[in-house]
């Protein structure tokens, strides 16, 4: 499995990006794929989960209402709707893939495979 993550970039407090992950390699309909963040000296902490098969999906408190994640099948892609950012959204921002058909995992221990970061910066 590999996956493959973009669209970080530059935002002003208030706006808004789009980051894609493309997964390959593999079926994944047995997988849940999150997306994790980790701010400079802070640890890798969990933004949103959603499950491949069944869509179901769960977010960190601090993103609930704001971030959106997605997926579309057919590009085997998932998505992360950042809206109304704020500067502590600020991190390098990961996507990630656990075997998982029963629950949505939000720990970075549970993940099985993982994509290079892309980074987000968003200024006050």
């Amino acid at each position: 499995v590999q996956l493959q993550a973009s669209g970080g970039g530059l935002a002003q407090a208030g706006g808004s990006l789009r980051l894609s992950c493309a997964a390959s390699g593999g079926g994944f309909n047995s997988y849940v794929m999150g997306w994790f963040r980790q701010a400079p000296g802070r640890d890798r902490d969990f933004v949103a989960a959603i499950s491949w098969r069944f869509g179901g999906t769960n977010y960190a408190d601090s993103v609930k209402g704001r971030f959106t994640i997605s997926r579309d099948n057919a590009k085997n892609t998932v998505y992360l709707q950042m809206n109304s950012l704020k500067p502590e959204d600020t991190a390098v921002y990961y996507c990630a893939a656990a075997h998982s058909l029963a629950t949505l995992p939000n720990l970075s221990y549970e993940y099985n495979y993982w994509g290079q970061g892309t980074e987000v910066t968003v200024s006050s």
